[in-house]
């Protein structure tokens, strides 16, 4: 089993920047591809953006520009740096992680989300 544990959302005026950390501990044997999802009330789960462990990422168009993800593959640690924020950006986000168990199968880890609430 894989745990995830996210931290950094709260509150932010419009403009304002926050940067989420997600920390993956447990029986990892290898992290792949990770990534940030977010989901507003009423609305679905969507992309926010995602790394692989080589470092290629892969971002929603609408916060190209604005936020960026990176990984410390050494701390098994994925961040998201959101700048500019837009009350649009208002959601749930939650972490998600790939890794390759020592089975050689693949699982998929999903983090307990965290509020970001952008207004003034």
């Amino acid at each position: 089993q894989v745990q995830l544990v996210e931290s950094g959302g709260g509150l932010v005026q419009p403009g304002g920047s926050l940067r989420l950390s997600c920390a993956a501990s447990g029986s990892i044997f290898r992290l792949n591809a990770m990534g940030w999802y977010r989901q507003a009330p009423g609305k679905q789960r969507d992309l926010v953006a995602a790394i692989t462990r080589g470092g290629s990422t892969n971002y929603a168009d609408s916060v190209k520009g604005r936020f960026t993800i990176s990984r410390d593959n050494a701390k098994n640690t994925v961040y998201l740096q959101m700048n500019s924020l837009k009350p649009e950006d208002t959601a749930v986000y939650y972490c998600n992680v790939d890794t390759t168990g020592r089975n050689n199968f693949k699982y998929n880890y999903w983090g307990q989300g965290t509020q970001v609430t952008v207004s003034s």
